[in-house]
C-alpha cells in the first residue's frame, strides 16, 4: 500500500504511476491526542521518474475531528494538502542540484514508502487552535470584563492609593 520498490519503479520508464487510494491514517490519534477522530484519507496524484528522481503530486482529502479552543466540543475539520515529495533512487548524479527548497527523502530498504509522508503531512495540517461555529465569546463575568483601548482608563491598585497620594497623582478608585 503505497509503497514501491526501486526495481518497480524504474520499469515505469517515461510512464506516470498513477494514484487513487483511501488510505487508513487512525494511528494519527495516537501521535496527535489534540485529534480525537480521523476519516480515512482520499490520496490521489501520480508519480513521475526523472534522472534518478521520482517525484509524487499528491493531493490529499479527508476530515478530522478536533476539540474546540473554547468549549472542547468536538468540531469537524475539513483538510485538503496538496504536496510535492521527491525521492532519490541512487545516489547518481541529477540533473539539477539540490535546491533550498527541494529535500530529496530518504528510503527504506531501497522502497519507497508514501504513508510516513503522507501522515507527516497532516500532522503539520493540524490547526493551532478551532472554534465551533455555536460558541460564543463573552465579553464579561464574574468579576472581570473585556475592554477596548478606549474604554481603558488607568487604574491604581488600592493598596497603593497612598502612595500615589503622596506623589500627587489622582486616585481612580474614589471615582468608582
Amino acid at each position: 500500500m503505497l509503497k514501491w520498490t526501486i526495481e518497480e519503479i524504474k520499469r515505469l520508464g517515461n510512464d506516470r504511476l498513477l494514484l487513487d487510494e483511501v488510505v487508513n491514517v487512525d494511528d494519527l490519534k495516537e501521535k496527535d491526542k489534540q485529534i480525537r477522530d480521523i476519516s480515512n484519507v482520499r490520496v490521489q496524484g501520480e508519480g513521475n521518474l526523472v534522472n534518478n528522481v521520482v517525484t509524487f503530486t499528491l493531493h490529499l482529502t479527508g476530515k478530522m475531528v478536533l476539540p474546540c479552543s473554547l468549549t472542547l466540543k468536538d468540531v469537524d475539520y475539513p483538510f485538503t494538502i496538496d504536496t510535492i515529495e521527491s525521492f532519490q533512487l541512487d545516489r547518481g548524479p541529477t540533473e539539477w542540484e539540490e535546491g533550498e527548497n527541494e529535500v530529496f527523502h530518504k528510503m527504506k530498504d531501497s522502497t519507497i514508502h508514501l504513508m510516513p509522508i503522507i501522515e507527516e503531512n497532516i500532522l503539520l495540517a493540524v490547526p493551532m487552535k478551532v472554534v465551533h461555529p455555536s460558541a460564543k465569546v463573552t465579553s464579561s463575568g464574574e468579576g472581570w470584563a473585556m475592554l477596548s483601548e478606549k474604554d481603558k482608563k488607568p487604574r491604581i491598585d488600592p493598596r497603593m492609593a497612598k502612595l500615589a497620594e503622596f506623589f500627587g497623582k489622582k486616585n481612580d478608585t474614589d471615582d468608582e
